[in-house]
């Protein structure tokens, strides 16, 4: 995979930071994916669409490939940190901030506009996830390229019972929702299958299902802080699992990338 922005830690003339195990393997597939959407269109800057992109953790390194990105969030908070971001970056002139929500997506931004869609920890909090993902593909242009990225049902259940929350663990297993109690911060948890159904349904092909954080948050964070060549080794088997589909089921975030059918 190729090196992502500075933004993710993953500069080669640094040591990776911890913060990069928990965005590397996505920033590496979107940025290949990127990539191909601006060889097959012939275009150099693309039209990205970032819902729900907060303060632009990777509205802004998008940016930074010299595409124009568009934020959608309902957070002025954010849309102000993001703002502040951009011009810190050097790429205020690539970014737009909008206030706005996925279910109202349209009444700010236009359909079938975009050449690439992200959507980032959206669909967890959203009241009709199915609705979210069908705006989102929506908002493409033909055969364009959505990022869908979403809590994973089989992390939290692991999480819990590694730290004795046995019962809780066995909640999350059984609750439609995946969620391991009334003091869930999570509201709703996707298994692969269950992302991958939501985006075949709204209409889109989906390419590649990868595991994010299969072991990152398992890890005591103690030996990656102190162990010699901890963060890159881990960082490494972060990648290398997050094809396969025996970890899907135990990642802590699930990442599908499709294209919008003609």
């Amino acid at each position: 995979m190729s090196d992502p922005s500075p933004a993710f830690g993953r500069e080669t003339t640094s040591r990776p930071s911890r913060a990069s195990l928990r965005t590397a393997v996505v920033w590496d597939v979107l940025q290949d994916a990127l990539e191909r959407r601006a060889k097959a269109s012939g275009k150099a800057v693309l039209d990205v669409l970032d819902t729900g992109g907060g303060s632009g953790k990777f509205a802004v390194p998008v940016a930074r490939l010299g595409h124009q990105v568009t934020v959608v969030d309902p957070s002025p908070n954010a849309l102000f940190a993001l703002e502040r971001r951009a011009a810190e970056a050097g790429v205020a002139d690539r970014v737009r901030g909008v206030q706005g929500d996925i279910h109202g997506l349209f009444d700010v931004v236009d359909r079938g506009g975009f050449d690439a869609v992200l959507c980032h920890g959206v669909l967890e909090y959203v009241d009709d996830p199915a609705e979210g993902v069908r705006n989102a593909v929506a908002a493409l242009r033909p055969a364009g390229a959505l990022s869908l990225l979403a809590a994973g049902l089989g992390g939290a259940v692991l999480a819990r019972a590694l730290a004795g929350h046995f019962t809780e663990a066995r909640q999350a297993l059984t609750d439609p929702d995946g969620r391991w109690g009334a003091g869930d911060p999570v509201p709703r948890r996707f298994t692969a299958e269950q992302l991958a159904a939501l985006a075949d349904e709204a209409g889109l092909d989906v390419g590649s299902v990868h595991g994010v954080r299969v072991f990152a948050d398992l890890v005591p964070g103690v030996l990656v802080d102190t162990e010699p060549g901890a963060v890159e080794a881990l960082l490494k088997l972060e990648e290398a699992a997050a094809e396969l589909p025996a970890f899907h089921a135990v990642a802590t975030q699930l990442h599908v990338l499709g294209e919008k059918r003609a």
